[in-house]
């Protein structure tokens, strides 16, 4: 399975494949406040590092938990980035529904002022001893919260907002920016809620 690609268990134990497309969206999955602390995963500095091995960073280039430094400080800020996601991400999509705990609220001077503060480094990249390219370790948790904060300016700041979206299905808000060709992303997942779509519409038709 591809970095940022996740393996998702729902409370009636199954599990599906949720591609969330950005790496920004991609931390909202790692967790949240109530009631979606009940997906936390974040509960430590090393959680956070396996965390972000697997994550869309290391997509186009790999890395190891070992590679990444995060400190009990460092795990808050991702947390309050985190925060600021769950909070402002579904005020961007056109017809989100409701998130349930989550005070949805358009992008205050507050929140753009964190997600401003930031910007600053990210991950950087240098050449080995045999010329390949490697990321030039420790990645800083700082450097994470750039490239997270530098994706999500990138979607707000472009007409590339009208790309995030919900998931349609019912009972879920999982939400995801849409990389498909024509930009007809609906569902989480074809193996949860557009199969599940598609069970109820046959069920539907052929219903007496």
């Amino acid at each position: 399975m591809k970095p940022g690609a996740r393996r998702l268990r729902t409370r009636d134990g199954v599990t599906h494949t949720f591609d969330p497309g950005s790496f920004a969206l991609e931390l909202i999955l790692s967790g949240g406040p109530p009631p979606w602390d009940r997906y936390e995963q974040l509960n430590t500095p090393d959680d956070a590092a396996a965390w972000l091995a697997e994550s869309y960073l290391a997509a186009d280039l790999p890395f190891t938990a070992e590679d990444v430094r995060v400190t009990k400080a460092d795990l808050a800020r991702l947390k309050d980035f985190r925060e600021l996601l769950w909070h402002v991400v579904p005020g961007l999509i056109a017809d989100a529904k409701d998130v349930p705990g989550i005070a949805v609220r358009r992008l205050s001077p507050a929140d753009r002022g964190l997600l401003n503060a930031s910007v600053g480094e990210t991950p950087h990249r240098e050449l080995d001893e045999q010329g390949a390219i490697r990321w030039r370790t420790p990645i800083t948790t700082r450097q994470v919260l750039g490239a997270a904060a530098e994706d999500l300016i990138e979607i707000i700041g472009s007409d590339r907002v009208s790309r995030l979206r919900m998931c349609q299905g019912d009972n879920c808000a999982l939400m995801f920016y849409d990389t498909s060709r024509p930009g007809n992303r609906r569902w989480c997942s074809m193996q949860r809620c557009g199969n599940r779509h598609k069970v109820g519409n046959y069920r539907t038709r052929h219903t007496d």
